[in-house]
């Protein structure tokens, strides 16, 4: 099983949508030129803001898909015993990506080598722009979607982190809804924030990823503190029902045999 059947965390699903706020005022410097030169199309404001809408959601879906793939490796690995592991190199990562930065960012060789896609998704980008409907609109907000960004891969390092594959299309899903407020308002009004105003809010980004990178290693030491690092209960649980099941097996094959002697 993959862990469809297990119930989403709130905690999961409002941090993911808190990160996509705040890391918005990130996109808004990074991805604020796309959003701004979008070619929306319309007579009307309704439907040029249509038009921002359904890019966004493109970027929405791509990070939903990256969601359930990381999730289900995730789970995984968690099936496997390995949660406690994930959990800790999960927050170990979150970490580097804040003291390390240059550990996950493109270089041009790394573009002409194993990450050449991302040129092939710039060329696309750069054909998408010349075509003027909604169908464009969405596979420009797709494509922008696999695009190297920061955020992303701390957004991705905590889906894969939560060891269940519901939280972590959750947790990419709002984290993406996140981002469209800001964004969509870049889209239709222009770049109305300040730069010294984005880099105020972005200097709690990284504060924000140091303390789950915490929070999350601390979960997977199981150090036995209320909610912070709580102990491993389900393990417990699932070797007290296999030791309660063996019991009933050992009780019911004993009943057999006394029934068998009986017989006889």
């Amino acid at each position: 099983m993959v862990g469809f059947s297990e119930l989403p965390s709130e905690i999961t699903i409002f941090s993911g949508l808190v990160l996509g706020l705040l890391t918005s005022f990130h996109c808004v410097g990074m991805c604020g030129p796309i959003a701004l030169s979008l070619p929306l199309h319309g007579d009307t404001k309704l439907k040029k803001l249509l038009g921002g809408i359904i890019y966004n959601l493109g970027r929405t879906i791509t990070y939903a898909i990256m969601g359930l793939i990381f999730g289900l490796v995730g789970h995984g690995l968690s099936t496997l015993g390995f949660q406690k592991i994930v959990s800790i190199i999960a927050g170990t990562l979150m970490i580097a990506t804040v003291f390390f930065p240059h550990l996950f960012s493109f270089t041009d060789k790394t573009d002409k080598g194993l990450f050449s896609f991302v040129n092939a998704v710039k060329r696309g980008l750069k054909g998408l722009f010349n075509t003027k409907s909604f169908w464009g609109l969405l596979l420009i907000g797709l494509l922008n979607g696999l695009l190297p960004c920061g955020p992303l891969y701390f957004a991705v390092i905590v889906s894969a982190g939560t060891g269940n594959v519901i939280e972590s299309v959750l947790f990419m899903i709002l984290f993406g809804l996140g981002t469209i407020p800001l964004l969509l308002l870049v889209t239709i009004a222009g770049n109305f924030i300040s730069v010294k105003a984005r880099n105020r809010i972005n200097n709690f980004i990284p504060v924000i990823m140091v303390i789950m990178g915490i929070l999350f290693i601390l979960r997977g030491l199981s150090l036995g503190i209320p909610f912070l690092s709580p102990p491993d209960k389900k393990l417990e649980m699932v070797i007290k029902k296999g030791e309660k099941t063996l019991k009933q097996v050992e009780a019911q094959k004993d009943t057999a045999d006394f029934n068998e002697h009986s017989n006889k």
